[in-house]
């Protein structure tokens, strides 16, 4: 018998029955919570199949004993859903365009670029990621409305609603979020500081080396940036309830209201525009969850 011998007589050995009930335990844990996680998933994309009829009357059976796509077409039909689709896109897409922009250009001069108080005001940026959301939501809707020249407001502020039911008053905030600066710094920071300094002797300006050089190098942050931009821009429902008071630029999270009534709730269209709703933001994490683990773990052995 040789020394490794042991070893494989320890492999082979049957486990305990401790072991056994700690095994069984553990996957019976993984299948409970597996069911209690995809179940209402499921509840609602059966919802969405059922008749008006049986959605209430049959609630706890599982599959419908007559499937049908009603639910699907009364809601796309009965509240404007394609506009409100479009100002989701329109709106998701301004928010990832704006925040890899300046998050990146802000993330490359906390990264590369040497001056006064750069440690002080990255510190700032980072404690601001502590603040809940809905505590700044009060300051923000008072600046947006009194913007100056906006809206019809005079020099201060005055007179009109500013960027409120607007736009701006969605894609403005976001523009440049404190966490797509401290993601795509961590990116830079990673990179070789001799690449800036052969093009900064070959006289090339800041913009050039951040554009030609870093940038390029750095997509993968920014492909990261982007899909996680675009399913919190696309998730977003308060803020935009708060802003937008015109019908014609809602969002899809919203339009979902229209559903619910003060008396009633009509769920069969409200379950199939959820299920609507959902599927690009599912889809894009189906194609992109292994670049968004990536990104995050980047970020976290810095």
């Amino acid at each position: 018998m040789t020394a490794a011998d042991p070893y494989v007589l320890r492999l082979k050995r049957a486990s305990t029955p401790r072991q056994k009930v700690g095994t069984g335990v553990w996957y019976l844990a993984v299948i409970v919570i597996s069911i209690t996680t995809v179940f209402p998933l499921i509840w609602t994309i059966v919802t969405s199949l059922k008749p008006e009829g049986e959605i209430l009357s049959s609630s706890l059976q599982i599959w419908p004993d007559a499937p049908t796509l009603e639910n699907y077409v009364k809601a796309w039909t009965s509240v404007p859903f394609g506009r409100y689709f479009f100002n989701s896109t329109f709106l998701a897409v301004a928010g990832v365009v704006l925040n890899i922009f300046f998050g990146s250009l802000a993330g490359y001069a906390f990264a590369r670029l040497r001056f006064r108080g750069k440690r002080a005001l990255f510190g700032t940026l980072l404690s601001s990621l502590m603040i809940p959301g809905i505590v700044t939501m009060v300051p923000t809707f008072l600046v947006l409305r009194r913007f100056p020249f906006a809206g019809g407001n005079d020099l201060f502020g005055e007179g009109g609603m500013g960027f409120i039911n607007s736009y701006w008053a969605i894609i403005l905030p976001g523009a440049a979020g404190a966490f797509a600066v401290f993601f795509m710094r961590q990116f830079f920071a990673s990179m070789p500081e001799e690449l800036a300094e052969a093009a900064r002797i070959d006289g090339a300006s800041e913009f050039r080396i951040f554009a030609q050089i870093y940038m390029p190098l750095a997509k993968a942050g920014a492909a990261v940036l982007g899909i996680l931009t675009f399913q919190a821009g696309w998730n977003s429902f308060m803020w935009p309830l708060i802003v937008l008071s015109d019908r014609d630029m809602l969002t899809v999270q919203v339009g979902l209201a229209a559903f619910k009534t003060e008396h009633t709730t009509d769920y069969g269209p409200l379950m199939a525009g959820t299920v609507i709703v959902s599927l690009p933001v599912l889809l894009i994490f189906v194609l992109a969850q292994r670049y968004i683990i990536e990104g995050v773990a980047h970020v976290g052995s810095k």
